[in-house]
């Protein structure tokens, strides 16, 4: 039978000889991966739950990212609860100031995540390991509070979509892209857009000077995407006299109704159709 690569990944870690999309597997968990912002919440899981160690003190890994250096008590507590969490089950991989990074930056420098790994962490970006042939994906603080203490996690397989881009944009046209991360500029660079930018300043220059915005609903929602949508990025997109081509894809805390439930693929190839049809008019 063939698979992708995703599924024999997950074959291979659920013990299994072949997988098939949509089913539901128990797969072993080379690395679990927190920061500063929801490993707090997942260790008030993993101790409610009444766990008391975790199944592999070099298989977990904590990086302090996010607020760091603190912005404030509340941030300086978080990362005091990581600390003394790392310290009392002698984490190997824990990440303080001073030697932390962007923390889907550091995992592949330090070679924690390579090629063949399963691996989950409660934080969206966690599906840039895909790049280097793994299969990973972000959960919740409680799935990665049960990833820390069994090993394990539950999975429904996924199915594999394809797109097939046809045509060109007109020469006029130049796209940017703009991360919040480094990773998210080097792959829409790796996609070909012509330029790229990283980091709250630069969206919000570039969006005043913008024609055309595409993004999630989540880049006008302050706060969205795990925090890294902050209020100033938010208020400069969506005051932007940009047209703007949203995915409603839902966001931490928000829902969003009155719309037809689709796929990721055919919001994006509606996307593309509706882009399309704005550069050419």
């Amino acid at each position: 039978m063939k698979m992708t690569m995703t599924q024999k990944i997950l074959a291979a870690h659920a013990g299994l000889s072949e997988v098939t999309a949509g089913q539901l597997i128990n797969a072993k968990l080379d690395i679990v991966l927190g920061n500063d912002i929801t490993t707090p919440v997942a260790i008030h899981e993993f101790k409610k739950a009444g766990f008391t160690d975790v199944f592999d003190k070099d298989r977990v890994t904590i990086v302090l990212d996010h607020f760091v250096p603190n912005k404030d008590i509340k941030a300086a507590e978080q990362s005091k609860t990581c600390r003394e969490f790392a310290c009392s089950h002698c984490v190997s991989h824990f990440y303080d100031v001073g030697k932390m990074g962007i923390e889907h930056a550091l995992l592949p420098e330090q070679g924690i995540v390579t090629a063949g790994d399963c691996i989950i962490g409660a934080d969206s970006h966690t599906c840039t390991y895909g790049a280097l042939g793994a299969f990973s994906t972000g959960v919740g603080s409680t799935d990665m509070a049960a990833g820390m203490a069994t090993g394990m996690a539950w999975f429904k397989v996924p199915s594999a979509i394809k797109f097939n881009l046809t045509g060109k944009l007109p020469e006029q046209v130049e796209l940017i892209g703009l991360g919040t991360n480094a990773l998210a500029t080097a792959a829409m660079l790796k996609a070909g857009v012509k330029r790229g930018a990283t980091g709250e300043n630069a969206i919000c220059i570039s969006a005043a000077a913008a024609d055309l915005i595409v993004g999630p609903i989540g880049i006008i929602i302050p706060n969205a995407m795990m925090g890294e949508i902050t209020p100033r990025i938010a208020e400069a997109v969506g005051s932007a006299t940009a047209k703007k081509v949203l995915l409603p894809v839902s966001q931490n805390h928000f829902e969003i109704v009155g719309v037809e439930p689709k796929s990721l693929a055919s919001l994006v190839k509606e996307a593309v159709s509706r882009i399309l049809t704005l550069v050419e008019a």
